[in-house]
């Protein structure tokens, strides 16, 4: 990893805010999704924002700062490892990225960012922004406390074909995407190359490649292939080298097999994998992002507000396949990190995927460690994140009820603590 990689990753998992020396929560039910053990009355120890100790309850040493959470469930915070945090949200109107400054979606972003740490989300992927700096200065910006919000390991923009599913498309006639917002367009392997690189330089902690056409993309289409082969193990290569990573966004059954053979990480929604695309990502250890709440929402709130009827067609089209293909990759023990596609639908609202997931094959405790385990060794951060064992991040959250029980617990979540920091 080049010095300013590392920088930037030691920049992205340190918590901001100023952090009282020692603090100690009394957990009343403790959740450790590493081992899937449920502990209860524990004291979880945390000095300098990391969690030093987990024992059981007895009075902390004088000076500690305790935190009474003995009524609650506890568990690490949760990761979302598919958001858009630095972007207008999804409308009926395709041209709406261009018509806010960045002055505005940089406010909006902030909001975004609060409302996702809010929830519980202490850490999350963000994805891709249209204004390639977006996401990245956002991590910036929580990482200096000038903003709340949580952990982010940001892509930057999109490495998309011109006009792809990562482009700002549909717009009416005379109206031109700026220069701002095209940063990764690109062909060409050679080119690919040089757009991963500038990504990079620019921040990214990782590389986000759109594979495929896109749901929400008008004159995209899922199924359909857009970056090449070549293409992809130019950007995978690239990133390698530079000590980064790629994901990509891929619908489609030839695209998402293309993208595990390049060297993706992982595979973005997957509405369309097949059993051998499946299997492929069993063998080759690919994370599949699989959003699989989303349709709902845009299948409901996308009729009430009038979105295109190209958007509403690829949206039916792509939603019960990726369910049924989530319950088959469930079943091959793929492994599936919770990512929800926040930013089509308000962030804040990423919990109610818990309960599609359950209902799809998984249990509740297998959506609890897709959400912190599974989501931390997606991003490489295992080290820092999902756990609530010494050494990592002192990141929880408290809820009234036993999410394995009922995983729509979740939904409610009553406080969390970012590196020690009482959040809400």
């Amino acid at each position: 990893m080049k010095p300013a990689s590392a920088l930037a990753l030691a920049l992205s998992l340190t918590a901001a805010p100023a952090l009282a020396d020692t603090v100690v929560v009394h957990a009343g039910h403790l959740i450790e999704p590493s081992s899937g053990q449920v502990l209860h009355d524990q004291a979880i120890t945390v000095t300098d924002g990391r969690v030093t100790t987990v024992a059981r309850w007895s009075a902390p040493p004088a000076g500690s700062t305790v935190i009474d959470w003995s009524a609650y469930w506890v568990l690490p915070g949760l990761i979302d490892a598919h958001v858009h945090l630095a972007d207008y949200l999804q409308t009926n109107d395709p041209a709406e990225p261009l018509k806010h400054s960045a002055e505005e979606t940089a406010y909006l972003g902030a909001r975004h960012a609060r409302l996702t740490l809010e929830a519980g989300f202490t850490t999350v992927h963000d994805v891709g922004s249209f204004r390639a700096a977006g996401n990245i200065e956002l991590r910036n910006a929580i990482n200096r406390g000038d903003v709340i919000g949580p952990r982010i390991n940001a892509v930057g923009g999109y490495i998309t074909v011109p006009g792809g599913g990562g482009e700002v498309t549909g717009l009416p006639k005379g109206m031109v995407v700026p220069p701002e917002m095209r940063l990764g367009v690109a062909t060409t392997p050679a080119e690919v190359h040089r757009k991963v690189d500038l990504m990079l330089d620019m921040g990214a902690d990782s590389i986000k490649l759109i594979a495929t056409g896109a749901v929400l993309a008008e004159g995209t289409e899922p199924g359909q292939v857009e970056l090449s082969g070549p293409a992809i193990f130019a950007a995978a290569k690239t990133a390698r080298a530079r000590g980064s990573w790629i994901t990509s966004h891929a619908h489609g059954a030839e695209g998402i097999k293309l993208a595990i053979l390049g060297g993706s990480r992982g595979i973005e929604h997957a509405s369309l994998i097949d059993d051998s695309g499946i299997a492929l990502a069993r063998q080759q250890g690919t994370y599949l992002v699989m959003d699989v709440y989303n349709g709902d929402y845009i299948a409901d709130v996308g009729r009430k507000e009038g979105w295109s009827a190209e958007i509403l067609r690829k949206n039916d089209e792509t939603t019960e396949a990726q369910r049924q293909g989530f319950a088959k990759a469930v079943k091959a023990g793929v492994k599936l990190p919770f990512g929800t596609d926040a930013g089509v639908f308000p962030h804040g609202l990423q919990a109610r995927q818990f309960k599609y997931m359950v209902k799809y094959g998984m249990t509740p405790l297998q959506t609890v460690q897709s959400a912190t385990t599974v989501g931390a060794e997606f991003l490489g951060w295992s080290k820092d994140v999902g756990s609530l064992t010494p050494g990592h991040y002192g990141d929880m959250i408290a809820v009234s009820a036993n999410p394995l029980d009922d995983v729509s617990a979740l939904e409610q979540v009553d406080h969390v603590i970012k590196g020690g920091v009482l959040v809400r």
